[in-house]
């Protein structure tokens, strides 16, 4: 790996994608949601009717779909066999379902080997669970972006309530559904969400996201 790799870890509501964007848009480079692409891999999943409580089956079409990412942090872009499901992905249903898809092992060797192809030279942002610690280990800077659960939950519900199709969905039931997630995510056998050796652990509860891409520049200034 050479270039710049900036990795963005952290659970769901920690400001993430935001800030990761952001950052990726103050210094000209690229950007990757990982998570899109779990999501992604769960939509397709969902469409076939594979059934999802069955790992091996799940296992079994791990290599089917055609996954292709864009890397523009003002357009990012995500297509399952030429279709852009972009807005698909964030259904209830995907949300509710891509944990038990990303557990299964070979879902996580086949997107970690095509995110690594992606970071390939660097210059490059990328967010998730698990890029500072298995797909990007040698990344210039690793972040951990925490935030309360209230916090959390409070940003989430507001960016699903702010969608061209509001769910109506309460903070009060969108961080009792983070919280199962972040169980599934943290207790799984394969790739665990956790914080990376040598990772800067930014708490953004009390940060805006002007102070969050801010703090993450001020990182990469000292560390590039």
């Amino acid at each position: 790996m050479s270039g710049l790799v900036v990795a963005m870890d952290g659970p769901s509501g920690s400001g993430k994608s935001s800030a990761s964007r952001g950052v990726a848009r103050a210094l000209g480079l690229r950007y990757l949601d990982t998570g899109a692409m779990y999501r992604a891999i769960t939509w397709w999943m969902l469409q076939r009717g594979v059934d999802l409580s069955d790992q091996a089956a799940i296992a079994s079409h791990a290599g089917e779909p055609a996954l292709d990412s864009g890397t523009d942090p003002d357009a990012p872009t995500i297509h399952v066999d030429g279709v852009d499901v972009a807005a698909p992905i964030r259904s209830q249903e995907v949300t509710a379902a891509v944990s038990l898809v990303a557990a299964v092992p070979e879902v996580r060797a086949r997107l970690v080997a095509l995110q690594r192809e992606i970071i390939g030279s660097g210059d490059i942002v990328v967010e998730g669970r698990d890029i500072g610690t298995v797909v990007a280990p040698g990344a210039t800077l690793k972040v951990y972006l925490t935030a309360s659960a209230e916090a959390r939950a409070t940003r989430r519900t507001a960016e699903l309530n702010g969608t061209a199709e509001p769910n109506g969905t309460t903070v009060e039931a969108q961080q009792a559904a983070m919280a199962r997630r972040d169980t599934l995510d943290s207790t799984r056998k394969t790739d665990p969400l956790s914080m990376a050796d040598g990772a800067v652990e930014l708490d953004t509860t009390a940060l805006n996201l002007e102070e969050v891409i801010a703090e993450v520049l001020r990182l990469i200034k000292e560390r590039a």
